[in-house]
């Protein structure tokens, strides 16, 4: 439900700009309101988590988000539509650490480690949504469309609220590595734990900043830089995601037969391999298969980065990991293009591979912290 009422927001930010006037400049500042948001909220949310539970605070986010996709068509200048992201994206922030905390506890229970799988679902539900998107956008304004969402996504709420209600949180049986036996205690071990999780939320910046930089800059690259066809454009992000999408639909078994520090270190390798390619090709085609194989290898940093947070820190752990990981998606794409404008825009693209290759050695450097959960 998350990717898919984010996606069917996006496809319908074009619209949008035309009805409040705004130009290039005003609408950017106009949708950092959704990062701003979503930060600010982040970190007040591992707080409402200890205090209400995961389960409570993912169900009264997921109807905020809901609700608030009704807010941006109401909008009729750039700077209310600024302030309506604020909320927009304050909920989309908040049920992300909710539902990231209550799969936390729930992998702990499981002993299996299933997070990719959770975020592989957000990547189909934003295929979905941009794909209902692309069909309603010529025959449904941009209210009538999102009120539709705004009425699938409370429904979905009411749904999976009642199940998150009817079943509470598992109790974990094993917290953070410095709270089992034979491991440090007190607060040293809180320490370590403050440290893992801000390592953890570095390598989740390194990659979320490859995801903002190609969700807004892949296309451009290959129709400006590659001479690619309006199709063939769209298809490099497209490529990327669904690559994405399977990746992490394998990451269980990847996790389960690798352990986690193997996976973040061969996935951050592999990403920064296949964007040197997609930066630097001297065709289309063969910067798609770059996008492919980075989406591959950034697939299940994010998520492994996300859950090993969680089992360091609870749910703070976890709004602190992703608010950090999250400013990597703030930072990419301006990132990307100052640097286009002070060299050329494959160039800045490298950066991406750069800081998939240090996520990949971060891992490599801190493989005696990862402790994998075992089957």
């Amino acid at each position: 439900m998350d990717g898919f009422l984010f996606a069917g927001w996006v496809v319908r930010i074009p619209a949008i700009k035309a009805q409040t006037g705004a130009g290039a400049g005003a609408l950017g500042l106009a949708l950092l309101g959704v990062s701003a948001g979503a930060v600010a909220f982040m970190m007040l949310t591992g707080r409402l988590c200890r205090r209400f539970g995961s389960h409570a605070v993912t169900t009264a986010s997921a109807a905020a988000l809901a609700l608030s996709i009704l807010l941006p068509p109401l909008a009729r200048s750039a700077t209310a539509l600024g302030l309506v992201l604020l909320v927009f994206g304050a909920a989309y922030g908040s049920l992300n650490v909710a539902m990231n905390s209550a799969a936390v506890d729930l992998i702990a229970a499981l002993r299996r480690p299933v997070m990719s799988s959770f975020h592989a679902a957000f990547s189909l539900g934003g295929m979905l949504g941009a794909g209902l998107g692309g069909l309603l956008a010529g025959r449904l304004s941009p209210l009538v469309h999102l009120s539709l969402l705004a009425a699938i996504g409370l429904l979905v709420t009411a749904v999976a609220g009642r199940a998150l209600h009817t079943h509470p949180a598992p109790v974990v049986p094993e917290r953070l590595p410095a709270e089992q036996p034979g491991r440090p205690r007190g607060a040293g071990g809180a320490v370590r734990g403050r440290r893992l999780v801000l390592v953890f939320g570095l390598i989740a910046l390194c990659t979320a900043y490859g995801e903002g930089a190609l969700a807004d800059w892949g296309a451009l690259h290959l129709s400006q830089d590659l001479a690619a066809g309006p199709g063939l454009a769209a298809a490099g992000y497209a490529v990327f995601a669904l690559a994405m999408t399977a990746g992490r639909l394998s990451g269980t078994t990847v996790v389960q037969r690798f352990g986690p520090a193997r996976a973040l270190v061969a996935g951050g390798t592999t990403a920064a391999a296949g964007m040197l390619l997609g930066a630097l090709a001297p065709t289309a085609w063969a910067a798609c298969l770059g996008f492919a194989v980075a989406g591959i290898g950034l697939a299940n940093i994010f998520p492994i980065a996300i859950a090993r947070a969680g089992e360091a820190g609870g749910a703070d752990g976890v709004a602190v990991a992703s608010t950090v990981g999250y400013g990597g998606m703030l930072l990419g794409p301006p990132a990307i293009g100052f640097l286009a404008e002070a060299a050329t825009l494959p160039a800045a693209l490298t950066t991406v591979a750069l800081l998939a290759a240090l996520a990949a050695g971060i891992a490599y450097a801190t493989r005696g912290a990862h402790h994998p959960v075992r089957p």
